[in-house]
């Protein structure tokens, strides 16, 4: 079966799309980015759906995403009912309605291993590549590794979300080999490939779907369980150590995403550690090796902070509240270079190496002043000279 993908879009937004399993992990984010793309016509099956419904929606569906399946079952048979035995089902009733709508299936990289989980989704893509031959209709067989992001559940979807729970409320982690590796995608990559399935548009890196193969998600991720327990016992640690994990790598960065949706809602807020005197106080926010650290600055009417310098840590000033100059001379001249800022103008001053600085809350009330720094400050090479401007 040729490509089918840029011949056959759907991009009415108004026509049904079908999405089986729309309560699981992965349908519940698809249908969450349906909606918010504009898409108004979601026919929605899952176990609670009326007797009947799959039949109804299988033959108004202009699109239909089969996500529905059984990973862990009560008994070995189920695997075969919830996985082969219901895409079957889905795909005669689409024969039967004579609806050739473009039918994506998620299934997974466990298949070929000789499980009998394995086996059913191996019988599941087949009645898939059936189906294509029968009804001419598009057929995108997808084999996921485990996938992880938002609203995943614990002890089910993936060790990600295992891990994620656990660690965000404290409890520990089991983890029996350390080297153990395998592949994971995360859950917004999915939909954006599921998503220009739907529109015609294979996604960039991924083979296109054609009549018995399958194709899968790009990127896709190498990790070892050790790894992984260590990546997201760090983002427990942030808290206390105001380090951003680094947002320039890609996995790091959907991970931390991952478990910060798996905080519990009644502990999203965390203190900070204030260093509070008479001329008011600072309060460091955020800190990264790559990026430098954030702080908060706030000064008392009439107090002037700073008076120093740094050979080669720069910072950023940028007054929230209040009035304030800023004060800058460069080391062995006497020109003074003065910037009188403001809360009501948003602007930024940036701090040269080698120039000894100041700031002085100039108003009425307390100055507040968000600082950058290019260095996290490192108590045994803090960089700092104090020198009167």
């Amino acid at each position: 079966m040729e490509n089918r993908d840029a011949s056959h879009p759907v991009t009415d937004k108004t026509v049904p799309l079908m999405i089986t399993g729309a309560a699981g992990f992965i349908g519940r984010n698809l249908a969450a980015t349906l909606r918010a793309e504009g898409w108004q016509n979601l026919l929605l099956l899952d176990l609670d759906s009326p007797e009947g419904a799959l039949e109804d929606y299988a033959g108004k569906a202009a699109f239909v995403f089969h996500l529905a399946g059984v990973n862990r079952p009560q008994n070995t048979e189920e695997f075969y009912t919830g996985n082969a035995g219901l895409t079957q089902r889905l795909l005669a009733a689409l024969r039967a309605a004579g609806n050739k709508a473009p039918v994506l299936l998620s299934s997974s990289a466990h298949a070929g291993n000789g499980t009998d989980y394995a086996k059913s989704k191996e019988e599941a893509e087949a009645a898939l590549f059936d189906h294509a031959r029968l009804n001419g209709s598009p057929v995108y067989a997808y084999r996921l590794p485990g996938v992880f992001g938002k609203w995943s559940r614990p002890n089910y979807n993936t060790v990600v979300a295992t891990f994620c729970h656990n660690v965000a409320r404290g409890l520990p982690l089991e983890i029996r080999d350390p080297a153990y590796a395998f592949a994971l995608c995360y859950i917004d990559d999915v939909v954006r490939s599921f998503m220009a399935r739907l529109e015609g548009t294979a996604p960039a890196g991924e083979a296109p779907a054609a009549s018995g193969t399958t194709c899968g998600i790009d990127p896709s991720y190498e990790v070892s369980l050790g790894w992984l327990a260590g990546t997201i016992r760090s983002f427990a640690a942030t808290r206390q150590n105001l380090t951003v994990p680094d947002m320039g790598d890609d996995l790091t960065r959907k991970l931390w995403a991952t478990y910060l949706s798996f905080i519990p809602e009644n502990k999203l807020s965390y203190p900070l550690r204030s260093n509070v005197d008479d001329r008011g106080s600072f309060t460091e926010f955020l800190r990264s090796h790559e990026s430098g650290q954030v702080s908060v600055n706030v000064a008392k009417p009439g107090i002037v902070k700073g008076n120093h310098w740094h050979n080669t840590k720069n910072e950023k000033f940028l007054v929230v509240s209040g009035r304030a100059v800023i004060r800058l001379r460069r080391i062995g001249t006497k020109d003074v270079v003065a910037y009188p800022v403001s809360g009501e103008k948003l602007e930024v001053i940036d701090i040269q190496p080698g120039s000894t600085h100041n700031i002085e809350n100039v108003g009425e009330g307390d100055l507040v002043t968000l600082m950058w720094a290019s260095e996290p400050f490192d108590p045994d090479s803090p960089d700092t000279y104090f020198e009167k401007v």
